[in-house]
C-alpha cells in the first residue's frame, strides 16, 4: 500500500504538478543572482513555473480531448442524445459535455444547435452546464493542484449540478423562453465522413494551436494575478476574507468570479495562489466554477438565444449549485485533504 501511495504521490507531484520544474527554475534564477525568497524573485519564479506548467498541460490535454472529441461531432452527439429520455437523457448530456471544449462560449453555439434540432430543453441545458464546468481537462488539472480526492468529488458534484439543473428547467416547461429564431431553426443532417487516424491527429493538433492562441492571453493574466497574490498580498488579508473567519467567503468568491472570463487553465494559477495564502478549498473551487460557468461574456452570448426569464433561472440554478458545492467542500475538507 505504501508503495502504491509513493507511486501516486510521484505522479501527482512530479508529473502532474511538475514540482521538479519549480525547483529547476528556482536554481536557475538563484544562479542568475535573483533571490527567489524575495517578493520580486518569488513572483518571477511563480510566473515562469506556472506559465510553463499550464501551457504544457494545456497542450497535452487539449490534444487528447480533441482526439476523443473527433468521435463526437455535433450531429453524432445529437443522435446519441436523441435516443434517451427523461433523467437518463440529462445524465448522458452531462457526460457528453465532459468531452467538449473548455470555454463556456465555445459550448453555447452547440447548445443553440442542439436546441434548434429539437432536443429537449432540459437536456441541452445539462450539456451547457457540464461542458465548461466539468471536463476531462479539469479532472487532470485539479488532481495536480488539490489531489485526486478533490478532483473526483469536484467532477461528480459538477455533473450532479448539470443533471439536476437540466431536469429542473425541463420540469418548468420554459420552451417559450427560447428565442424564436432558435426554436424555428432546423438542423441539417450532414453525413459524417469516417476520419482516419491521421486525420484525427491533425484535427487534434489544429485544436491545440487554435485553443492556445485563444486562451493564452487569459492564462498570462491569470498567472500574473496569481503571482501578485502569491507574493504581494498579505496572508492575513486572504485568510480574513476567504478563510474560516468569513462564513460568506464562498458567496464572495462566487460573485467575484462572474465578471471574469477564462477557462479552467486561466483560473488555476489564481486558485493555487489563494490556496497557498490560506483560502478554504471550497472557496477556491467555487471561484473556479463561477469563472468557467457564469462568465459575463458567455451570459451575454447566451442572452442572444434565450429570453431574460430563462437566463435568470439558469444563472440562479448554477449560482446556488456552486455555492452549495463550495460549502460542502469546506465541511469535508478535513476528510479529503
Amino acid at each position: 500500500m505504501n508503495t502504491v501511495r509513493s507511486v501516486w504521490d510521484f505522479i501527482q507531484n512530479e508529473i502532474l504538478g511538475m514540482h521538479w520544474l519549480n525547483r529547476l527554475i528556482s536554481t536557475i534564477l538563484n544562479a542568475c543572482g535573483l533571490d527567489t525568497s524575495s517578493r520580486i524573485g518569488g513572483s518571477v519564479q511563480f510566473f515562469i513555473y506556472d506559465l510553463i506548467k499550464i501551457m504544457v498541460l494545456l497542450g497535452v490535454l487539449i490534444f487528447i480531448i480533441s482526439f476523443i472529441q473527433s468521435y463526437f461531432p455535433p450531429e453524432r452527439t445529437k443522435k446519441i442524445l436523441g435516443r434517451f429520455h427523461g433523467i437518463g437523457a440529462n445524465i448522458i448530456a452531462a457526460l457528453l459535455g465532459t468531452v467538449t471544449p473548455f470555454c463556456s462560449c465555445s459550448s453555447i453555439p452547440l447548445f443553440m444547435g442542439f436546441t434548434s434540432a429539437g432536443l429537449p430543453l432540459g437536456v441541452t441545458f445539462s450539456f451547457l452546464i457540464s461542458s465548461p464546468m466539468v471536463d476531462l481537462g479539469s479532472l487532470v488539472l485539479l488532481m495536480s493542484v488539490f489531489g485526486w480526492k478533490v478532483a473526483v468529488i469536484y467532477v461528480v458534484l459538477g455533473l450532479v449540478i448539470a443533471v439536476l439543473g437540466g431536469t429542473l428547467i425541463e420540469k418548468l416547461h420554459l420552451e417559450n423562453q427560447v428565442e424564436e429564431f432558435i426554436r424555428n431553426g432546423h438542423s441539417i443532417d450532414i453525413p459524417q465522413d469516417e476520419l482516419h487516424f491521421k486525420d484525427r491527429m491533425k484535427y487534434a493538433w489544429e485544436r491545440v494551436v487554435s485553443t492556445v492562441k485563444k486562451v493564452a492571453p487569459y492564462i498570462l493574466i491569470g498567472v500574473g494575478i496569481g503571482a501578485i497574490i502569491h507574493n504581494w498580498i498579505p496572508e492575513e488579508f486572504i485568510v480574513k476574507a476567504l478563510g474560516n473567519n468569513n462564513p460568506f467567503g464562498v458567496i464572495l468568491a462566487t460573485i467575484a468570479g462572474v465578471p471574469m472570463y477564462a477557462d479552467i487553465f486561466g483560473t488555476v494559477p489564481i486558485a493555487e495562489a489563494l490556496l497557498a495564502k490560506g483560502a478554504l478549498p471550497g472557496v477556491v473551487l467555487s471561484f473556479m466554477m463561477a469563472v468557467t460557468t457564469l462568465s459575463l461574456p458567455s451570459m451575454i452570448m447566451l442572452r442572444k438565444a434565450v429570453k431574460p426569464k430563462l437566463l435568470g433561472i439558469f444563472i440562479a440554478i448554477c449560482t446556488v449549485g456552486i455555492i452549495v458545492v463550495g460549502y460542502f467542500f469546506n465541511a469535508i475538507q478535513n476528510i479529503i485533504l
